[in-house]
């Protein structure tokens, strides 16, 4: 009965979560209540999906950048590193880390069992399977590196100056 009242409170709130007002405050909050570790300074956009069933296996750090529609998925139902505990309920591990200065575009789609470094950035519509190096920005379905960043793309970081910083990585010829 609890574990049922519990998934009931994680649902609703989450559907508030989508759609409040307050990128910075009251969404924040939200995903706090339902177990999602978010450091300071940092803004989740409307309609962002943060991982319905297991929030407390995504961490997120300070001064992140998450941007409208995104989608975070820490579990896949039926894996068999996500076996159930005796009382029911998968491991509480961390699948998702995003650490420090981080930003993500929009419609950009997070999957388990990933790490995006410090300062990295996931451009819009991207699709990211496998964890990201610090400083570098990638694109596409599967998300592949495109560039460094010589600086993070902060809330305040004048956009001139980050593009100055960028340098492309070298396609590998196929």
């Amino acid at each position: 009965m609890k574990r049922d009242l519990d998934g009931i409170r994680n649902r609703l709130l989450q559907v508030l979560a989508l759609y409040a007002p307050g990128g910075d405050s009251t969404r924040v909050l939200l995903h706090r209540l339902r177990g999602v570790q978010i450091g300071e300074g940092s803004w989740i956009g409307f309609d962002t999906m943060i991982e319905p069933a297991y929030p407390r296996r995504v961490v997120i750090g300070k001064r992140v950048a998450i941007s409208i529609r995104v989608l975070i998925l820490a579990h896949f139902a039926h894996q068999g590193r996500d076996r159930e505990t005796s009382d029911g309920r998968l491991a509480e591990r961390v699948s998702v880390r995003i650490e420090d200065d981080v930003f993500i575009g929009p419609s950009a789609v997070i999957m388990p069992n990933v790490t995006i470094g410090a300062g990295a950035v996931v451009t819009a519509g991207s699709v990211v399977t496998r964890s990201v190096a610090p400083l570098t920005m990638v694109q596409g379905n599967p998300a592949k590196p495109i560039a460094r960043c010589g600086i993070p793309l902060g809330l305040d970081t004048p956009i001139k100056e980050f593009y100055r910083r960028l340098t492309p990585i070298e396609a590998d010829p196929e």
